[in-house]
């Protein structure tokens, strides 16, 4: 099906912000953002890839409407988000990398057209027959070089009176993905109401970005930890290069798969992993028990099974989003990277055991745990594990949230019907958001080769079903 999937691409431009735009108080967009302990963990990984689809069922499509709303509402998101028109440099003088915008920055913005409309409901779909290729064309490149990074990338792709999606493509280091959903809620925000009175554009509180960088406090010394590593990386000397690490090419054959966990199944996998918890006494981590806990445990132990991972231990690391964690906590609007990493690691054979899930869950909230001590514990240790995604050990990472709510992001024609993380398939994560359905459920990606797709969607229905 992937031929089916080609572009024409119509129009590649560069949308600015309004020429009013300035940064004149401690509250606007700055024009120059040194990065933090938490941006330069992300310095040289792999763009995150999102894909946003939005079916319009009406006959009478307007492109050009469409169109012209996307680019004018783009422009005056930017104004409120000035950083991401500009690009990151890492100058000679100067310790750690700037994110610097220049009057006149703007985002590159690529407008395509789908050579086959029909094909919009196949890659839309949740059918386990999409190959992970088919969304590259969706998908905006990144402009990189040794000395310059842009932050942001976006391309519309019509699939005429079909719908149309939004590729976007994001500086890891620049913005994490709480910042990157704020980012596309108040683009779609300003879409929805771009045609109404001028007032109605204002953004709402929860999407007003937060720029002030003194509240990440370097108290460790992480920065110039992190620093002098890239710095040496690769065996170099004064290496600054700005080009993202090479990460693990996908199998030819990889298909995508989106795995739904409802409400009721968490509730009785929840119940499942209590009961299991008392026979073996893990009330240690029974107030962890969350609905992440639960549905990665899950999507762990059926991953080492469908992948006949054996021997030795299994590897799983998440990242937590730690604004309300710091001391002081800072604004959940907070404009950059609050992430930290926290590894597990299983014995593979108890995960394949009976009690696997139990294992499993046990691992993930014994990390989840460990954040009491310390968000930051450990971290001068977090750069090598992080850059080793292409290597012998297979590390199933997480990425997204259901708490970042991304089906609430309307531009004016409806929630998406269907949201996708294409960088998954180059860091062999999982992706996660909430349930497209409202109804309080899970959504989980994956990338995998089409036998162990198979195998996985197999283990992941019969596990629950058996429930």
């Amino acid at each position: 099906m992937a031929e089916l999937n080609s572009v024409k691409v119509v129009e590649v431009c560069k949308v600015a912000a309004p020429p009013s735009s300035s940064a004149c108080s401690a509250t606007s967009p700055p024009e120059a953002l040194p990065l933090t302990v938490f941006d330069l963990l992300w310095l040289r990984f792999a763009p995150v890839q999102r894909l946003f689809f939005y079916q319009i069922s009406s006959n009478s499509f307007d492109t050009t409407t469409l169109v012209s709303k996307l680019k004018a509402s783009l422009s005056i998101a930017l104004q409120q988000f000035l950083p991401l028109a500009g690009n990151l440099t890492w100058p000679q003088d100067s310790p750690k990398p700037i994110l610097t915008y220049v009057h006149g920055d703007a985002v590159s913005l690529t407008i395509a057209t789908a050579q086959s409309a029909d094909h919009f409901d196949h890659i839309s779909s949740n059918n386990l027959d999409v190959e992970s290729k088919e969304y590259h064309p969706l998908i905006p490149q990144l402009a990189f070089s040794q000395e310059k990074a842009a932050a942001m990338a976006l391309q519309v792709t019509i699939f005429p009176n079909r719908g149309f999606s939004i590729g976007i493509a994001t500086h890891h280091a620049i913005l994490d993905g709480k910042t990157s959903t704020m980012f596309m809620k108040s683009w779609a925000h300003i879409c929805k109401h771009v045609d109404d009175d001028p007032s109605s554009l204002m953004l709402p509180d929860q999407l007003k970005p937060f720029f002030v960088r003194r509240v990440i406090r370097d108290l460790a010394g992480l920065e110039a930890v992190y620093s002098d590593e890239f710095l040496s990386m690769d065996g170099r000397s004064n290496n600054r290069s700005l080009m993202p690490s090479k990460f693990r090419a996908p199998a030819p054959d990889s298909i995508r798969g989106t795995f739904v966990f409802t409400r009721p199944k968490i509730e009785a996998l929840r119940l499942l992993v209590k009961e299991k918890n008392q026979q073996h006494e893990y009330q240690s981590v029974q107030k962890y028990l969350s609905t992440f806990c639960i549905t990665c445990a899950y999507t762990w132990v059926c991953l080492v099974k469908a992948e006949e991972i054996q021997g030795g231990k299994a590897y799983m690391g998440f990242t937590v989003d730690c604004r309300s964690r710091l001391d002081p906590p800072i604004s959940s609007n907070y404009f950059g990277n609050c992430l930290v990493i926290r590894l597990v690691v299983a014995e593979t054979k108890a995960l394949l055991g009976e009690d696997g899930l139990t294992v499993a869950v046990k691992a993930i909230c014994e990390a989840v745990k460990s954040l009491d001590d310390g968000v930051l514990s450990g971290a001068e240790n977090w750069i090598k594990p992080l850059y080793s995604v292409g290597g012998d050990e297979k590390v199933l990472s997480v990425a997204g949230s259901p708490r970042f709510e991304v089906y609430e992001t309307d531009f004016g024609w409806g929630r998406p019907n269907k949201v996708e993380v294409v960088s998954i398939e180059g860091t062999g994560a999982m992706s996660m958001s909430e349930s497209k359905d409202g109804a309080g459920g899970v959504d989980v990606g994956l990338v995998l080769g089409k036998n162990s797709m198979q195998v996985f969607a197999t283990l992941f229905a019969e596990g629950l079903a058996n429930l």
